[in-house]
């Protein structure tokens, strides 16, 4: 542990305050800030594999299903004991986890109960977080939507006004994961929520918090059971702190 640094009752490591300011010193390269704000941070975890992610099919919330395979399960307990490591050895200026929500698919009900059951916190659902609506496209492959659906699907991920026949557009998932960040948000700095999702609804999160245009989200790679660290300001100025960090292999 680096000098003038010491974990509080949760775990926790607490920086030392700097003399000239009397704020605790951020880390280097973290995001420039003047003031003490207190961020609410949210860890995005990716659930873990499954039968779709194998095949390559796009499978959204259309589908409560499906569940996580073998392999899936245990990436699911690699998750859990990486998120068990914020705010102890790993990104120390982060508070420990005190939250766990879900989205309601089966794939991510079984990862948060996972990483719930690590962190030993309950798990809350909520819908916002879910993935994106695929509609029609529920459960195909990118070859058989583009032969049923000539040129739809590149534009698609890269242009905001792009549905899916029956489904959501990117722009659309933003505009849901940004009232869930904002919902976070708004209940105050100082804590780390764990957030248990999908690859294209973490990419939007990402997007959202950085301002980034719809089009540049899909160049985020979020890997099955990765994390994603964001860090939301009440003033808006939040930081990306992490981009899909897979959790296996760490042990």
């Amino acid at each position: 542990m680096a000098p003038g640094r010491g974990p509080d009752q949760s775990g926790h490591v607490n920086a030392a305050s700097d003399p000239g300011s009397g704020r605790a010193p951020r880390p280097s390269g973290a995001s420039a800030r003047f003031d003490d704000a207190e961020p609410v941070t949210v860890v995005l975890v990716r659930h873990g594999q499954t039968t779709m992610t194998v095949a390559g099919g796009y499978s959204g919330s259309g589908e409560p299903g499906p569940p996580l395979d073998g392999h899936g399960i245990a990436q699911a307990h690699a998750a859990a004991a990486l998120v068990d490591r914020v705010g102890r050895d790993l990104w120390g200026d982060i508070h420990y986890p005190s939250e766990v929500v879900a989205s309601p698919m089966v794939r991510t009900q079984q990862t948060g109960a996972i990483v719930g059951e690590r962190l030993r916190l309950p798990v809350r659902t909520d819908a916002t977080f879910q993935e994106a609506d695929f509609g029609a496209w529920q459960g195909l492959t990118a070859a058989q939507i583009e032969e049923r659906w000539p040129g739809q699907l590149e534009p698609w991920h890269t242009r905001a006004d792009v549905v899916p026949p029956g489904g959501e557009s990117i722009a659309q998932v933003g505009e849901r994961l940004a009232r869930g960040l904002d919902e976070l948000r708004a209940g105050g700095g100082g804590r780390t929520v764990v957030v248990v999702s999908h690859a294209v609804a973490i990419r939007a999160a990402l997007g959202v918090a950085m301002r980034a245009q719809p089009s540049s989200w899909s160049q985020l790679r979020v890997a099955p059971a990765s994390l994603s660290i964001v860090r939301l300001y009440p003033d808006r100025r939040d930081e990306i702190a992490v981009v899909g960090v897979p959790s296996e292999g760490w042990g």
